[in-house]
C-alpha cells in the first residue's frame, strides 16, 4: 500500500552559536492512509520536531517529507498554507484556544482562514453546524459560547481536536496531546482518537507514554533523532 506521507532521511539541526546541535539524523518514516501511528520517545529525542516537520510547520535541514507523493518543499507558500490549514489537522499539548472567543468561534478559526470573507458568507451556516456536530462528538456540547478559561484542561483540549477537525484534514497530528492532564482526563482523550481512527482518521502521535502509545495501531520509537 502507498505511503499518505513519507519522510526520507530527514535531518534537523540548529545553529547554537559555534555548536551544531543535531535534533533528527536520518529518519525514515511512512504512515498509510487511514493508520493510527504512535511516536514514542523521551524528552529531547526529537519526536515533537519531526511532527512539526511532517505538519510542514517546519523544514528539515536536508531530507524530504512528501504527502500523496508530492514534494513539501517543492510547494509554494501559499500551497504550504493550504496544506497547513485543509490538509492537516493540529493538536497541541497546551491547546493554543484564542480566551478572547468562545469555544465554537475557537473551533471556526480554521474554517473562517481558509474560506476567505466572500467565501466565507456562502458556507458560514454550513460550517457552523459542523463545528456544533464535532464538538457533540467530543462531549462539549453544553459548552458552545463557554470562553477557554472556562473549561478545564480536558475540555479544552477536546475543543482543540474538534478545530484541529473542523476542515476535515486528511492527517491529523497530534504533539503530547494528553501529556498536560491527569491520567483519567488523559484517558478521555485517547478514547476520542480511537474513535476517530475507527471512522477512518489517519491520526499520527508523539508521546513519552508508553502506556499511551499501547493504544495505537502502529508504535515506532524515537531515540536521540533516529527510528530505533
Amino acid at each position: 500500500m502507498t505511503a499518505i506521507l513519507k519522510a526520507s532521511q530527514v535531518h534537523k539541526s540548529y545553529k547554537m552559536g559555534k555548536r551544531t546541535l543535531e535534533v533528527l539524523r536520518g529518519v525514515d518514516l511512512s504512515v498509510q492512509a487511514g493508520q493510527f501511528l504512535v511516536i514514542v520517545g523521551a524528552s529531547g529525542s526529537g519526536k515533537s520536531t519531526l511532527l512539526h516537520i511532517l505538519g510542514a510547520l517546519d523544514r528539515p535541514t536536508s531530507g524530504t517529507v512528501e504527502f500523496d507523493g508530492i514534494r513539501l518543499n517543492t510547494l509554494s507558500g501559499r500551497r504550504l498554507d493550504r496544506f497547513r490549514n485543509k490538509t492537516v489537522g493540529f493538536v497541541f499539548q497546551f491547546y493554543h484556544l484564542l480566551n478572547e472567543l468562545n469555544v465554537l468561534e475557537n473551533v471556526l478559526v480554521p474554517a473562517m482562514a481558509s474560506a476567505g470573507t466572500l467565501r466565507w458568507l456562502a458556507v458560514r451556516n454550513r460550517t457552523v453546524q459542523r463545528a456544533e456536530h464535532l464538538l457533540e462528538q467530543v462531549g462539549l456540547k453544553e459548552r458552545l459560547r463557554h470562553k477557554p478559561y472556562e473549561l478545564s484542561g480536558g475540555e479544552r483540549q477536546r475543543a482543540a481536536l474538534a478545530r484541529a477537525l473542523i476542515n476535515q484534514p486528511k492527517v491529523l497530528l497530534a504533539d503530547e496531546p494528553t501529556g498536560n492532564l491527569d491520567s483519567q482526563t488523559g484517558s478521555g482523550i485517547l478514547e476520542v482518537l480511537k474513535a476517530l481512527h475507527r471512522d477512518g482518521q489517519t491520526i499520527v502521535m508523539v508521546t513519552h507514554d508508553e502506556r499511551i502509545a499501547a493504544c495505537a495501531q502502529r508504535v515506532i520509537r524515537l531515540c536521540d533523532g533516529k527510528v530505533g
